[in-house]
C-alpha cells in the first residue's frame, strides 16, 4: 500500500516537499484555502518537473507518474488518513498552533504531524495539541527538489518514534537529515545564516561595502555557493525578518537583533526577488 503523506500549504515549500514526496512513490495531497492557489502549485511543480526532464534528470513518464500521484484539495479533513502530514503554512506562531490543533483531533492516533517551520520552537508549536510526542519540525530548504538538507526538530516531548518516522520520510525523498536534539529557537541553520546575515546587513548598512563586495567575500574567502545579501533576496527579505524576530524575541540575543534597514525595507515592499527589488535589482 502507497505511503500517505498531507501538506497543508501550497506555497512554494509546501508544493516543494510534495512534489519531492510524490516523485519518490508518497501517494500526496496538497491542501491550501484557494483553487487559485493550488492552481498556481501544480502549475509550479508541472513546470518544475518539465525541467528535470529537459536535463535528463528523469523521464516523461516518471514526472507524469509523479504529477498523478498529486491530489489537490480545500478540504482539510481530506488529510485524515494521511501517516504524515507537513504544515508549511505562513511562518507566524498563533496560525500554526490553531492548524497543529486543528488536525491533532482529525488525524488517526499513529499520524506524525511536522512542521517545516525555519525557526518557531517546536516544543511551542506542539502544546498547542493533545499528543505532543507525535510532533516534530522537518525544516525542508527551498528550492525543495534542488536543496538536499532536511533538518529534523526535536521537540521537548517528541518520541523517538516519530523522530525516526520523520527522518525515514524526508531520507525517502533523498534528503540528507541533520537532528537539532535540543529546540532552540532558529535551530541550527536558520541561527547560523541569521548571525551572518544581521552582520551582512549591518556592514551594508552603515556603508563598509557594496552588497556585491559583501557577498563576494562570502562567495571567494569562504566558499559558500551565495552570499549572504543575494540568499535574502531570494529566500524573502519578509520572511527571514519573521525568522529572526523569532530568534531575538525567544533569545534576546543582540546578534539576531534586525538591523532597521530590514525593516525599511520590509515596509517599503523591497522583498527580493518575488518583487523585484531587494539587496540588488531584478
Amino acid at each position: 500500500m502507497a505511503r500517505k503523506l498531507a501538506v497543508i500549504g501550497a506555497g512554494l515549500m509546501g508544493s516543494g516537499i510534495a512534489q519531492v514526496a510524490a516523485v519518490a512513490g508518497w501517494d500526496v495531497t496538497l491542501r491550501d484555502i484557494t483553487e487559485d492557489a493550488l492552481g498556481r502549485a501544480r502549475d509550479g511543480i508541472e513546470a518544475s518537473l518539465a525541467k528535470f526532464v529537459a536535463k535528463g534528470k528523469t523521464t516523461e513518464e516518471d514526472a507524469g507518474a509523479a504529477l498523478g500521484r498529486i491530489t489537490t484539495t480545500t478540504d482539510l479533513d481530506a488529510a485524515a488518513d494521511a501517516d504524515i502530514v507537513v504544515e508549511a503554512v505562513f511562518e507566524d506562531v498563533e496560525v500554526k498552533r490553531e492548524l497543529l490543533r486543528t488536525l491533532d483531533g482529525l488525524v488517526q492516533d499513529s499520524t506524525v504531524l511536522a512542521s517545516n517551520t525555519s525557526a518557531i520552537p517546536i516544543t511551542k508549536l506542539a502544546a498547542a495539541t493533545r499528543h505532543p510526542e507525535r510532533v516534530v519540525g522537518t525544516h525542508f530548504f527551498s528550492p525543495v527538489p534542488l536543496m538536499a538538507l532536511c533538518e529534523l526538530v526535536r521537540g521537548h516531548r517528541t518520541s523517538d518514534e516519530t523522530l525516526a518516522a520523520a527522518r525515514e520520510f524526508a531520507e525517502s525523498t533523498g534528503k540528507t537529515c541533520i537532528v537539532v536534539e535540543r529546540d532552540v529557537a532558529g535551530f541550527v541553520t536558520t541561527r547560523l545564516i541569521s548571525a551572518l546575515l544581521m552582520e551582512a546587513i549591518s556592514l551594508y548598512e552603515s556603508g563598509v561595502a557594496s552588497a556585491e563586495d559583501i557577498d563576494n567575500a562570502c562567495r571567494l574567502g569562504f566558499g559558500h555557493a551565495m552570499g549572504p545579501l543575494a540568499t535574502a533576496d531570494l529566500t524573502g527579505v519578509d520572511v527571514l525578518l519573521h525568522a529572526v524576530e523569532n530568534i531575538y524575541g525567544e533569545s534576546r540575543d543582540g546578534k539576531f537583533a534586525p538591523p532597521e534597514l530590514m525593516r525599511r525595507m520590509v515596509d517599503a515592499g523591497a522583498l527580493g526577488r518575488k518583487s523585484g527589488q531587494g539587496f540588488y535589482q531584478y
